[in-house]
């Protein structure tokens, strides 16, 4: 499941108005697919029980309804670590706490300035590199740490808490897809179960269980087949994704949580911490999960929408 850590990179100030201005009209960073505009089936009814009861790994998601949405245009891909570093570097804004930890954060440039030992304590404590740093100069070392730091730049940014996500987002020129047009994406307009059809392969997503696979979340793009009807990438599994709504019932639901209202922001997708827990239910398209926007997660992430021109 979700590792959540009560850390958040988000600036000062008044965070129900969180925002980084946009840098251009024009969106920053990452391909984007057009989701053309039409109706769609969301929610579901699975989970049904012979005594009229629902099993409550499906119940929020009912009932099932048909929307209709605009066109609008949704990233390929989950937001890198490399594209949120452009964001964090050109806006002074806070890094990921866990870039203090893994090496990500480290500045390559600024490194001529710090002390050869301190340098070499930095490749083998955060990087974790397999080589004796005692016998390495400063160039070799740097070097072996830069080539270390771009084998995570395809990582999907994470521990990234939902106004971070938000300001990013505002930043690109872009914005945090809403429940249904992130639904959309994942299934198609026939509401598939998974972005690739109706049958669970676990073997054709990201669920943390890959032996080869030297952390949890990979790169993205690295499950070919866990893509959508429209050509969207990982949206079963790698990391869970903020979305833009705040937690609340569907029209028509009898269910009642504590967490409706402005409480709680929505995540959609299956995450990388699933590992050992794997269920099929927890990457199905429909899926809906919940957290306090001030929280972020190790295999929480988001990608962002645009609107298309009129």
């Amino acid at each position: 499941m979700l590792l959540a850590v009560s850390l958040c990179g988000c600036s000062d100030g008044d965070r129900d108005n969180a925002s980084v201005a946009s840098t251009s009209q024009t969106p920053i960073n990452g391909e984007m697919v057009l989701i053309p505009a039409g109706e769609f089936t969301m929610g579901n009814n699975e989970g049904k029980k012979d005594n009229n009861q629902i099993d409550l790994r499906y119940i929020n998601e009912h009932p099932e309804h048909t929307l209709h949405l605009d066109a609008f245009l949704i990233d390929k891909y989950e937001v890198t670590r490399t594209a949120y570093k452009r964001f964090v570097m050109e806006t002074d804004y806070d890094a990921p706490p866990i870039w203090s930890q893994d090496g990500y954060g480290v500045w390559i440039n600024g490194l001529d300035n710090v002390p050869i030992d301190d340098v070499r304590l930095i490749a083998s404590e955060h990087f974790k590199l397999d080589v004796d740093t005692t016998k390495m100069g400063r160039d070799e070392l740097v070097k072996k740490i830069e080539d270390a730091q771009k084998k995570q730049d395809k990582l999907p940014v994470t521990v990234v808490a939902w106004y971070d996500a938000f300001s990013y987002c505002n930043w690109a020129g872009k914005r945090l897809p809403n429940e249904a047009e992130w639904e959309k994406a994942a299934r198609g307009p026939k509401g598939r179960r998974y972005p690739w059809g109706d049958e669970w392969d676990s073997a054709k997503t990201n669920t943390g269980e890959n032996p080869d696979s030297e952390t949890a979340v990979e790169p993205v793009g690295s499950y070919p087949n866990d893509i959508s009807f429209y050509g969207i990438y990982d949206m079963a599994g790698n990391v869970s994704e903020w979305v833009d709504d705040w937690y609340k019932g569907y029209p028509g639901s009898t269910w009642v949580s504590d967490f409706y209202g402005d409480i709680h922001k929505v995540m959609r997708g299956g995450g990388a911490a699933v590992g050992h827990n794997i269920s099929a239910v927890m990457f199905r398209g429909s899926r809906r999960a919940h957290l306090d926007p001030l929280v972020a997660g190790t295999d929480l992430g988001f990608r962002c929408v645009r609107n298309v021109a009129r």
